[in-house]
């Protein structure tokens, strides 16, 4: 064996690091060759994403970024169709949670507890909430094991908790098999219903992710009204079995994610015969928080949702007070699925042609617009001025969901955008957790629901002033940014040439070696 050839061997399975060991410049490209080939990061490449292609491939980068050209149809179209399914009855389900709040509130409450309000709504937002809270792990697990494998496990720990739901005799055990395990469920089903989408799509992923988050709006359209004649002939228990059926075609919607990328485990399994999970800095970057702008923005947008999820829970409960028991309050939702789905499509574009983070104005509008009309709430005696309301909350609503991924993109880049969603993601399900039971504990103290709809319609209006902001902050840190980028631009090409040129020290000896041996 010649001395070249001993080096190159050393090179590639004796060197812990090509940083480490001075290489020739053969045996440097045949490492990072089997580095390609096994999947693991070149050391000198700082654009990989810490987080891989986690929750916001959901906001939709294509498999072309990862090697492969996007089918643009096909089976594509089926996944299309199972995810659109996954939206509407994870979200339906949730969004429809005043039908549900009411007949819970029926079914166990009683004269003599004077807290049942408050109890019954810990049910609704701690179901809500958990979707958030489990966003960066759901995110993470995906990465790992893939869409297709998390979306059915997912699918099946919601049908679970649904199931036994039913078959609860107090309000106490639903906080755990609805809130918790039925809601974990439905978050690690409805993550990868999104990552997805942008294996199958590029050219058609925005047509493809306004019709599959169109199926939100359509099932909180209608499943308000199916609940309602289920309640009235069926009752609770028998009601939470039939959406058993949603959760069942759920799990059978998973196994159509069939995958186009291979995720992290089976690159290790391949490579080393057992399942080995990424550094957990590889997994969470919390680089993303030192960007001023992102800060302002996740500390912003859950103080304004404190009050956000309050009408959902309660405005059912507030409309037979108020109005009586004869009032079809269900009509109240279907406006408010009805204008929000117009409002995604509507604001989505016209978010297109606002550069920039400039974007940040179309929520704060959003948020000051949310948290009037919730203090009208009070105000309406009639279901005309109820329903003129919902129909402009459910379309700010619509442009508050729609540009978060945009804003995320303009604030911390493409290659942070999934740890940025995740993390925000998950900050919003405190606020979401903990509005509803505290409008709950003023209903059962005061007796009305006013000073509740009054108090939820202030954090949506401080959020956007602390999100106006955002604009401001994050143009005056560019400048500093371009000359960051130049400085790190300067030592990238120094390293590089610094590289070459010892590569080239370290091959000139083997020849020398190599001719005299």
């Amino acid at each position: 064996m010649t001395l070249s050839e001993k080096l190159e061997t050393q090179g590639v399975a004796g060197a812990p690091d090509a940083s480490a060991t001075l290489l020739p410049w053969p045996a440097l490209r045949e490492q990072q060759g089997a580095q390609a080939a096994a999947g693991e990061p070149r050391q000198e490449n700082r654009e990989g994403c810490p987080g891989g292609q986690s929750a916001l491939l959901m906001a939709g980068a294509p498999a072309e970024q990862h090697g492969a050209e996007p089918p643009e149809g096909g089976w594509g179209w089926v996944v299309m169709l199972a995810a659109m399914w996954c939206n509407g009855a994870v979200f339906g389900i949730q969004n429809s949670c005043g039908v549900l709040f009411v007949s819970m509130l029926s079914e166990f409450g009683s004269q003599d507890d004077k807290q049942m309000v408050f109890k019954t709504a810990w049910v609704s937002s701690l179901s809500m909430g958990m979707i958030f809270f489990c966003s960066p792990v759901v995110s993470v697990f995906t990465d790992i094991f893939g869409c297709r494998i998390i979306a059915i496990v997912g699918a099946a720990v919601g049908f679970v908790g649904l199931l036994l739901s039913s078959f609860v005799s107090t309000i106490e055990p639903l906080y755990f098999t609805y809130g918790i395990l039925f809601a974990c469920g439905c978050s690690f089903a409805y993550q990868p219903s999104l990552v997805i989408l942008g294996q199958y799509f590029k050219k058609r992923l925005g047509l493809v992710n306004g019709i599959v988050t169109a199926g939100s709006s359509l099932f909180t359209v209608s499943l308000p009204f199916l609940l309602r004649v289920l309640i009235d002939s069926v009752g609770l228990y028998n009601t939470l079995r039939v959406l058993c059926i949603f959760m069942f075609v759920l799990f059978l919607a998973g196994f159509t994610y069939k995958p186009l990328i291979s995720n992290a485990s089976d690159k290790d399994s391949g490579k080393k015969g057992m399942l080995r999970f990424p550094p957990a800095k590889k997994i969470f970057s919390f680089s993303i928080f030192k960007v001023m702008g992102y800060r302002i923005w996740a500390f912003g947008i859950p103080a304004a949702l404190f009050g956000y999820f309050v009408p959902y829970v309660h405005l059912m409960k507030h409309v037979k007070e108020r109005l009586g028991e004869n009032v079809q309050e269900e009509v109240l939702l279907l406006c408010l699925g009805i204008t929000s789905g117009v409002g995604r499509l509507i604001f989505g574009r016209v978010a297109d042609y606002i550069h920039g983070a400039k974007k940040v104005y179309l929520q704060v509008i959003s948020f000051f617009l949310i948290g009037l009309m919730s203090m009208m709430i009070p105000l309406c005696n009639s279901l005309g001025g109820l329903i003129a309301v919902c129909l402009f909350m459910g379309l700010f609503d619509g442009c508050f969901i729609c540009i978060m991924a945009p804003i995320a993109f303009e604030l911390v880049g493409a290659q942070d955008v999934s740890q940025a969603i995740g993390f925000l993601l998950g900050l919003m399900s405190v606020p979401m957790i903990v509005g509803p039971p505290i409008a709950g504990i003023l209903r059962d103290y005061l007796g009305t629901y006013d000073v509740a709809f009054y108090l939820a319609g202030v954090p949506p209006m401080i959020g956007g002033i602390i999100l106006s902001f955002i604009p401001w902050v994050h143009e005056k840190k560019k400048p500093k940014e371009r000359e960051k980028a130049v400085d790190e631009e300067t030592t990238k090409k120094m390293l590089e040439n610094e590289t070459t040129s010892a590569s080239g020290t370290a091959e000139k000896p083997s020849k020398e070696s190599e001719s005299n041996i």
